[in-house]
């Protein structure tokens, strides 16, 4: 026979008789300085109350909250939702709070599917800081969380920092509750009580603190001439050999309203850039004669022109794609891009019609869109589907190549990135936007492309050569 659920009172006299209650003088994770601390550490100590704990936590999220998975915030709360789980068949995941370099690098462990709801279990909640660390990788590994259920607010701005961050807080007691019960029960004096009550109106609201400025690792970068010698695609050998003999990693998005603006441009910057990237299919004025004509300016100026047709189809449609109709992109184009989205025989299809003229492929690894769906495992098999086919993949259109469980992987591959800007920020459409110096050093990625912030310039061949500088001082930091 089970036994009666505790009651509140008595949990909260059982956690002051193991000295889990302690009033004093305590400095909180959030930074402020607390008359009561409470270190629900030692609960793993007394299974008994640890299972009382539990069963009277998971009591205090309504009946009505959906979810499908729990997990406790690490360390303390991991008992916690582990009684949870196991009394409950409720299944449980665990957050890494130091994801590993090795191995599946992964930052949640356990067996989960893509949208399933993750509810937070957390001991104590000050400034709700913790509660968001452990949120932010269950959602960016696909997990939505809405809910987090806590053993004590300490109504300090908590519930309404998670609020703001569309999570709703629910709590077994509140840090005002467990004093006057401790009062009643004789535990501490008046005296102590109102010190404590006077702190909490005093310190109604606790920001979420900025996380401190970790290290940066080091990204060290072979230099783009020994990665020359390392292509096995012409293409990508002859690329990193323009970026070595025009000191530029710069690509220009030549996304322009006509083919004679995109021409006339092209000439501008040319002596700027290592790459121009095109959109052939938005230009109302195209002619068969363009190819011809913007072939002649890459030799003028030694770039190679890439056009960002993102084919996306089944192999026998892509190959038709890519050397009939009226563009005629294998003409021209010395490299072009394709989504993954059909599976490898899209490359097969691009491969068996691009290899034999000496031309290159970017796979779509990565997007810089906001809300885009090209992540986790779709990277991943990007990259697989890169290293079997050495010869005619030259690389990756990336975001963070560096922080793929990988890093950016094989030198011979090149990473370009879209969404470069002299600042950070982003448009209207979801289009975000970061510097040269963070998208190569911090990112690690050896292509800037970048479309407004030249196009639109005053001086397109002035802010041109800027961007050349500050990418190419970006991937020399490297280099040291």
């Amino acid at each position: 026979m089970s036994s009666p659920p505790p009651t509140m009172e008595s949990l909260i006299l059982q956690l002051h008789d193991i000295a889990a209650v302690k009033f004093g003088n305590f400095k909180l994770k959030s930074g402020i300085s607390s008359p009561i601390y409470i270190d629900l550490r030692l609960i793993v100590s007394y299974p008994s109350l640890l299972r009382q704990i539990s069963q009277t936590l998971i009591a205090a999220v309504p009946s009505a909250t959906p979810y499908d998975v729990v997990c406790g915030v690490p360390y303390t709360a991991l008992p916690i939702a582990t009684c949870i789980s196991m009394s409950s068949g409720i299944p449980m995941l665990m957050r890494r709070k130091e994801v590993k370099d090795y191995g599946t690098a992964k930052a949640i462990e356990g067996a989960f599917e893509q949208n399933q709801v993750c509810l937070i279990v957390e001991d104590l909640v000050t400034s709700g800081a913790s509660v968001l660390e452990t949120a932010a990788p269950l959602r960016a590994a696909g997990l939505k969380v809405t809910d987090a259920v806590v053993m004590i607010d300490r109504e300090q701005g908590g519930r309404e920092n998670l609020s703001e961050n569309g999570i709703k807080l629910h709590a077994m007691v509140k840090l005002s509750e467990m004093v006057r019960i401790l009062k009643e029960k004789g535990r501490v004096s008046e005296e102590t009580e109102k010190m404590v009550m006077k702190f909490l109106e005093d310190n109604r609201k606790v920001s979420v603190p900025l996380p401190a400025a970790a290290e940066k690792k080091a990204i060290v970068r072979l230099p783009y001439g020994e990665r020359a010698k390392l292509a096995k695609n012409p293409t990508g050998k002859k690329l990193f050999e323009i970026m070595v003999q025009k000191e530029s990693n710069l690509c220009l998005a030549a996304d322009v309203s006509t083919a004679a603006e995109l021409l006339e441009i092209a000439e501008k910057v040319g002596p700027e850039i290592c790459m121009l990237k095109t959109h052939v299919d938005i230009l109302p004025d195209f002619t068969p004669d363009f190819g011809s004509k913007l072939r002649l300016i890459a030799e003028k100026h030694n770039f190679v022109i890439f056009e960002d047709r993102k084919f996306a189809d089944i192999g026998n449609t892509v190959t038709m794609q890519y050397e009939g109709g009226i563009f005629r992109i294998l003409e021209w184009a010395d490299i072009v891009n394709a989504h993954i989205i059909s599976g490898p025989g899209i490359v097969d299809g691009l491969k068996l019609k691009g290899l034999p003229r000496g031309r290159g492929l970017l796979l779509l690894a990565e997007m810089s869109s906001s809300g885009n769906l090209a992540t986790g495992a779709y990277t991943a098999a990007a990259v697989k589907i890169a290293e079997e086919h050495p010869d005619f993949v030259i690389g990756f259109i990336s975001v963070n190549p560096a922080s793929w469980p990988t890093g950016p992987g094989n030198p011979s591959l090149i990473h370009a990135t879209p969404g470069v800007q002299m600042v950070k920020g982003g448009d209207a459409l979801g289009q975000q936007y970061n510097t040269p110096s963070s998208v190569i050093s911090d990112r690690g990625s050896d292509i800037i492309i970048v479309g407004r912030g030249i196009i639109k310039a005053t001086n397109p061949a002035e802010a041109a050569r800027e961007y050349r500088l500050q990418g190419w001082d970006a991937y020399l930091v490297n280099c040291n």
